[in-house]
């Protein structure tokens, strides 16, 4: 059975093409997310670092200035 669908998948070339390019978008996706999860994970340490929640002394500077 899986040798029929297999060569069922192979002679028709739109279907080749088309899992070819679902493959290759769900592989930018995996990448992506794998992107988005690392942003994810130093953002949530720079938080537990406070690094977050100072603010920066040259932002405390142009804040004086305008105010």
């Amino acid at each position: 059975m899986a040798k029929a669908l297999l060569g069922y998948v192979a002679a028709d070339h739109r279907l080749l093409d088309e899992n070819q390019r679902l493959r290759r978008k769900v592989a930018d996706l995996e990448a992506v997310v794998l992107r988005l999860q690392a942003e994810n994970d130093t953002l949530a340490a720079r938080l537990h670092d406070g690094e977050l929640l100072v603010v920066p002394d040259v932002m405390e500077s142009r804040t004086s200035v305008r105010a």
